[in-house]
């Protein structure tokens, strides 16, 4: 049911961003979605890959501080409101919503959502009795 996040921290200086890249591409390893978020000094490069533990090495060798963690690929109903239903579900159960972004590709008529929740657990039983699919990592990489 969860994912494995890779973070990476960044200077924010122009070329700071193209080194992991640069690193994860020499080494065969395709970046399948990300997020990039800034601050004034800093950055967190957030990405998902098939084999994170090798990403994460290769990363780490490469000189980069790579944090690892969990998260849900939530599929949403790709119309107006799709995002506010699934926000309905959790925040009654008080279950914060660190961040989220979004993956390019759809599954079906749906989109799909990638969501850091503080608990996660929680937050899959609440979508579950609701009928929410979340995908497996298995099925989150079958749509790359």
């Amino acid at each position: 049911m969860k994912l494995k996040q890779l973070s990476v921290f960044l200077e924010n200086k122009p070329g700071r961003l193209s080194h992991p890249c640069k690193a994860l591409a020499e080494a065969g390893i395709n970046i399948l979605t990300l997020c990039l978020a800034d601050t004034e000094q800093f950055g967190i490069l957030r990405l998902i890959v098939k084999d994170w533990e090798k990403a994460k090495n290769i990363l780490e060798k490469a000189g980069c501080v790579v944090n690892v963690s969990e998260v849900l690929a939530i599929e949403i109903p790709d119309c107006p409101g799709g995002m506010e239903s699934i926000l309905s579900m959790l925040e009654p159960k008080a279950v914060n919503i660190e961040y989220m972004y979004a993956f390019t590709l759809k599954r079906g008529s749906n989109a799909v959502m990638i969501a850091r929740i503080e608990d996660a657990d929680r937050a899959i039983e609440i979508l579950r009795q609701k009928s929410i699919n979340i995908l497996s990592a298995a099925t989150f990489y079958s749509l790359t």
